[in-house]
């Protein structure tokens, strides 16, 4: 029987790739639903190609403009909009798998719906983990969920584990994620202050979308990467390494008692752990390039300790310095650097201004431990504020 998918954030870079793959296997995927935020013409173009039951927008007029469009074409597809629309769609029982791309904490409400309905749910929405933490987890065990990672870095560390995730504490020593270093890796801590969004999201291996670009560009990215690997693979913090590997070949790696280390290679292209997500436990043909050894230069590596990278890219620490602090802490970070990325693109804030509204609203934010998705989400908003407040303090 065909997998029956809804693409959460399907015109996003990871929502195309996902299409992308499965246009590619029509005998195995189906498409039963999309969603997106306010494009209406891109939505409109999938729809046209893949003629989904359902359509999802963000907002009434987005959706009602898309209703219209599809009604001139004689598509019928159905056109909702709104928050609890994507919830539906997410838990709705003709769904077999969830392909989750919406950016930010805007996809959390969605994924847990997936989570309890016991969906095959490919998570590429880091934030669910980061800012939902055991409250996600918990949704997923309540509802029978098989939870597979899409980032081509825990993707990467899942195919390197043992299968048996019971024998992860005793086998493993290390988790060793890697990061390209983005576009200012050799750039001089001082001279950050004149980067402009442009120079931010030109990343130099990976295609992405602005946010998760200039999140790249200041490795909160890898900040991000790190809380979600403890909660994905349940190792303590201390056991979660990061080393800057320029090339994107190897996605990560994961280091054994005995001391060998496993790795998964491949190019930089987000469709080969997305059909490894897709097809699992079974493999397919992405559509990506494969390694060319005999043209690959070199391939090096470079400890965060060195070249001055943790001058350069501060915000990493804060991962640990948030697990470490009370529980709903990397849920106020995520919140601050959604707020001052957003800032920084609209050219409110300069690019090294961004750590520093992180810093100030962790400051500000002493959270209590969530219970509920409402608590989880009045601890976001309280965060935006406060980031909000620490982007009017900033001098000019």
């Amino acid at each position: 029987m065909k997998q029956r998918l809804a693409v959460l954030g399907s015109t996003g870079s990871i929502g195309a790739n996902t299409l992308d793959v499965v246009a590619r296997h029509p005998e195995r995927f189906e498409v039963f639903a999309l969603s997106a935020g306010s494009r209406v013409e891109p939505m409109l173009q999938q729809c046209l190609r893949f003629r989904p039951a359902f359509a999802v927008m963000a907002g009434e007029e987005a959706g009602r403009a898309l209703a219209a469009r599809l009604e001139s074409s004689g598509l019928p597809t159905r056109v909702l909009w709104g928050a609890a629309a994507l919830d539906t769609v997410a838990a709705h029982e003709s769904v077999d798998t969830v392909m989750a791309a919406i950016v930010g904490a805007a996809g959390l409400s969605s994924c847990i719906a997936a989570a309890r309905a016991g969906k095959k749910l490919l998570l590429a929405n880091k934030e669910a983990l980061v800012v939902g933490g055991e409250l996600f987890l918990q949704a997923v065990r309540q509802g029978g969920a098989r939870l597979l990672p899409i980032d081509s870095e825990h993707s990467a560390i899942f195919q390197s584990l043992p299968e048996d995730p019971s024998t992860w504490e005793a086998r493993v020593e290390k988790i060793i994620l890697t990061a390209s270093g983005g576009p200012f890796r050799t750039r001089a801590p001082e001279s950050l202050r004149a980067v402009t969004p442009e120079q931010a999201c030109a990343h130099p291996n990976w295609v992405m979308g602005r946010k998760i670009s200039v999140d790249s560009a200041t490795m909160m990215n890898k900040a991000l990467e790190v809380i979600e690997a403890r909660y994905l693979f349940g190792l303590a913090p201390q056991r979660l390494q990061v080393v800057i590997h320029p090339q994107s070949v190897i996605h990560s790696m994961v280091q054994y008692r005995d001391t060998s280390v496993v790795a998964q290679l491949g190019t930089p292209d987000m469709r080969v752990p997305i059909a490894y997500g897709l097809a699992w436990p079974e493999r397919v043909e992405s559509g990506a390039q494969a390694l060319d050894f005999g043209a690959l230069a070199d391939m090096s590596f470079e400890s965060l300790d060195s070249r001055g990278h943790r001058e350069r890219f501060p915000g990493l620490q804060l991962a640990w310095d948030a697990l470490a602090a009370a529980p709903g802490t990397t849920a106020v970070l995520n919140a601050a650097n959604e707020v001052a990325v957003a800032a920084f693109l609209e050219r409110r804030i300069r690019f090294d201004q961004i750590h520093s509204v992180n810093l100030a609203t962790l400051t500000a934010v002493l959270p209590t431990k969530p219970h509920s998705l409402q608590d989880l989400l009045e601890l976001d908003a309280r965060a935006r504020r406060a980031a909000e407040q620490a982007i009017g303090r900033l001098p000019a």
